[in-house]
């Protein structure tokens, strides 16, 4: 059941990333017909009608090794088969287990083609340094010895996979992607900027008295692209307000769930407020649209940029608007916002971890997450220990409110714990993702394993509660955190993800998720307020 969820979470990737989509087969003749034999495998491209046959095996439920699989059927070969390979790899024969020589046969430029892609070290089509070793050392050698460690990885495709799978299908559209914007071009990604008092959102590189820079590049050379938007509530009066709204985007998925995802800082008073709006047309003539109140963020101001994810429900064409409001206190700063993501997708839950460099460096560190509620109730939460430089990653069932309410043992719930590779466009992250899901008939030691949380009571944050069944979702090492944008500005960041895939017991999918809409105190002014926007070519402060 575990590898079914997986199966459709890298489906989801495929659709965020490319033009590519797969549904459940009707009565088309040529298909892949996904079956659970010895070993992760898949032939390459279409090569036959009646069900062609693709396998995920014992320990090959991981959504970088399913992706793998599923490009090899889409017609895409081993990276370090290239017919270029040797400008950038060596093999090392001798080391090759005998009898599997053939899988590092070089291809021919004749008879194979690289879409014109660079090669690429970072290709989940790529062998690891030591695959298919005979133990007298690494089969692959990098030219750049820096790259050894990198081929191999099984995380997600690569920027460099995704293009070459376009290329191939002659696309280069996404199913589920709607916008970006990380402000480095002035005409703010087709944005509108207004205002009713002067001096709105701005797009700056810093802010005078506030240490805040860019989010995009923090923790690299600013580049002369190194920008965000900043509203400022110091000097203004209660109520004075500007609104960020974006450009018109179209859901096409047949569920309706959308996520909105953005980074802020909050430098302002705890009063000001980041309200976040839909402006959702009910046809083509209609320019003004319905706005609704999706979220709201009004908190004590903290000095480093959070990662916010907001869920969305439009059913028609729609705009995302960010309105900054200046709230009863004194202020010496605002509401800067950067890197900016929406897609067709569902949002997780976010645990930020600050300084987690610190964590790193102590000699031994235990931390818990916040604690979440599923849709339908469940409880969880993650622990994150840190000792002599591995870091391992626990997820709990805990008790909650709801528990008696809940069916128990817990039936088919899948956890999908992800480490965010915080590259600023979310198509080009490569995250680090691990799932399980709970089997209500699995027993240990004599009791249902994912029965009702009764162990404890144990103190978390501030609170007693009990335990219940736990996975062991991640064993990483210090070096893998370090890599790519795993932490920036210091932060680490896990995603989590609570699915009911119980459907997939009779059928292939799943029903789609439901979106929770929440209330919220605004003015009421805010909904009705009608200032003219427009797309604005800012000066850069």
């Amino acid at each position: 059941m575990n590898d079914r969820g997986v199966i459709l979470r890298a489906f989801e990737q495929f659709r965020l990333k490319s033009c590519v989509d797969f549904k459940p087969r009707a009565a088309e003749e040529f298909y892949i017909s996904v079956e659970s034999h010895e070993g992760c495998w898949s032939y390459i491209g279409r090569s036959s009608p009646g069900g062609q046959a693709l396998s995920i095996g014992k320990d090959c439920g991981r959504k970088g090794i399913v992706e793998h699989q599923f490009l090899h059927a889409l017609g895409l070969n081993h990276e370090h088969l290239r017919y270029d390979r040797d400008e950038y790899v060596t093999i090392n024969h001798e080391n090759i287990r005998k009898g599997y020589e053939s899988n590092f046969n070089k291809h021919s430029g004749n008879v194979s083609t690289t879409q014109e892609t660079p090669y690429d070290y970072y290709s989940v089509m790529h062998f690891d340094k030591n695959a298919f070793s005979n133990g007298n050392g690494s089969t692959i050698i990098t030219k750049s010895p820096e790259l050894q460690d990198m081929i191999g990885q099984l995380m997600e495709m690569s920027e460099h996979d995704v293009t070459e799978l376009n290329k191939l299908y002659k696309c280069n559209s996404s199913v589920s992607f709607l916008d970006c914007c990380s402000f480095d071009d002035e005409s703010l990604c087709q944005m509108s900027v207004c205002s009713a008092a002067d001096d709105g959102w701005q797009r700056v590189k810093s802010v005078s008295g506030i240490i805040v820079t860019d989010h995009t590049y923090l923790g690299k050379e600013q580049s002369g692209t190194s920008f965000f938007m900043h509203f400022s509530t110091e000097g203004r009066n209660e109520g004075d307000a500007a609104r960020l709204e974006s450009k018109t985007v179209t859901p096409t998925r047949d569920c309706k769930v959308q996520c909105l995802q953005f980074y802020y800082h909050h430098s302002g008073h705890e009063s000001d407020q980041l309200n976040i709006w839909i402006r959702e047309q009910q046809n083509e003539a209609d320019s003004r649209g319905a706005l609704r109140l999706m979220d709201q963020i009004t908190e004590t101001p903290e000095n480093y940029w959070k990662l916010h994810h907001v869920p969305l429900n439009a059913n028609k064409s729609f705009q995302v608007v960010f309105e900054a409001r200046k709230g009863a206190g004194n202020s010496s700063g605002g509401f800067s916002l950067d890197d900016i993501n929406i897609s067709e997708t569902e949002c997780p839950f976010i645990w930020q971890i600050r300084d987690i460099e610190k964590e790193l460096n102590s000699r031994s560190s235990q931390l818990w997450s916040p604690l979440y509620y599923s849709r339908d109730g469940y409880r969880f939460g993650a622990e994150l220990s840190v000792f002599r430089n591995k870091i391992e990653i626990y997820v709990y069932l805990i008790s909650g409110a709801y528990d008696e309410q809940l069916q128990w043992p817990c039936p088919w719930r899948q956890i999908t714990v992800q480490i965010l590779d915080q590259n600023p466009q979310i198509q080009k992250r490569m995250s680090f993702e691990q799932s399980f899901t709970t089997d209500p008939e699995f027993i240990l030691d004599g009791s249902y394993y994912w029965d009702k949380p009764r162990k404890g009571p144990f103190t978390i944050g501030d609170e007693s509660v009990f335990l219940g069944g736990a996975a062991d979702v991640a064993l990483l090492t210090k070096d893998d955190v370090t890599r790519r944008e795993f932490i920036k500005g210091g932060d680490l960041i896990l995603l989590f993800t609570i699915q009911d895939i119980s459907a997939l017991l009779q059928r292939d999918s799943l029903p789609c998720p439901k979106v929770t809409v929440k209330n919220f105190s605004v003015s009421t002014d805010t909904s009705t307020q009608q200032v003219t926007c427009s797309v604005i070519y800012l000066t850069p402060i």
